[in-house]
């Protein structure tokens, strides 16, 4: 999609230009949002225009203007083109959900991992999912499995309430239950000894949830998915600096790394990374 962007601006920008123009953005449903250079803001509606134009599926462009923040883990968004709408459908892997882009954190980039933790549940498990934004991992898993049990937290009403709406869209709001609040109150509640996994896919803040995640599960053993932000030099250095920064962080438990993998780089030099660890 970046080689179309920037071939589609050959006649309209300089070279130098083109050079500056990010090669990659996210497709969520039937919006686009792109980060645009400071030094191309005054162009970013000709980008906008272009992209809506070359990708039909498309109605709505905005501008991400910056990083996402706050609890609610969400990024200020301009509009630039076509409809000024910040709700669409999303489809992945047989399931459907309602996003709003604005209200809600939700990233498209980590659909494989999605997959590749749904194919991991076995019989009759009881998950907690202690960041699960509008469901996604949640409603995918539950699909995937149809004996397990997701218990779905999230802190943004908003959020919490698209979960529930993509629970029954998906029909599986049977096995799917939505929770608003914080996780760490959540599990030490109601959640308690309840978990075979754990799912923390929060990597700014997940070492803070540690001691929770462990008290979710049951007879304090089972599997957690921790995910992380690693500063390292490399992608493959990563993966070391990763398993550091789980013994730091875990070394009050008995456990294993089951598996360690590198989702994708979120910044220069800094790695998204999500561990499989076993507590023992």
């Amino acid at each position: 999609m970046g080689s179309m962007l920037k071939n589609a601006l050959k006649d309209v920008f300089t070279k130098e230009e083109i050079e500056k123009v990010y090669s990659s953005f996210d497709i969520i449903g039937d919006i686009i949002i792109i980060k645009i250079p400071e030094e191309l803001d005054g162009k970013k509606e000709i980008i906008a225009k272009i992209l809506i134009n070359k990708i039909k599926t498309v109605k709505t462009v905005f501008q991400q203007i910056s990083s996402v923040q706050g609890e609610y883990r969400t990024r200020r968004l301009c509009f630039l083109t076509g409809i000024n709408k910040s709700l669409t459908e999303y489809r992945e892997y047989g399931c459907i959900f309602k996003v709003d882009v604005l209200k809600t954190y939700f990233s498209p980039r980590l659909s494989t991992e999605r997959l590749r933790v749904s194919k991991l549940i076995r019989n009759n498990e009881v998950i907690v999912n202690m960041f699960a934004g509008i469901g996604t991992y949640s409603i995918i898993l539950a699909k995937k499995n149809p004996d397990c049990l997701v218990y779905s937290i999230d802190s943004n009403p908003d959020a919490h309430d698209l979960c529930i709406v993509n629970s029954k869209l998906n029909k599986v709001q049977d096995r799917v239950i939505p929770i608003l609040g914080n996780a760490r109150t959540i599990i030490s509640t109601q959640l308690k000894g309840k978990a075979t996994r754990v799912l923390m896919p929060l990597p700014e803040q997940a070492a803070e949830f540690i001691d929770s995640a462990v008290m979710a599960l049951e007879n304090n053993k089972g599997i957690i998915h921790y995910f992380a932000h690693i500063k390292a030099k490399s992608k493959l250095n990563a993966l070391e600096e990763g398993k550091v920064h789980c013994h730091n962080n875990f070394q009050c438990y008995q456990y294993k790394i089951i598996c360690g993998r590198v989702i994708r780089e979120v910044g220069p030099r800094i790695y998204q990374t999500v561990f499989d660890l076993g507590i023992l």
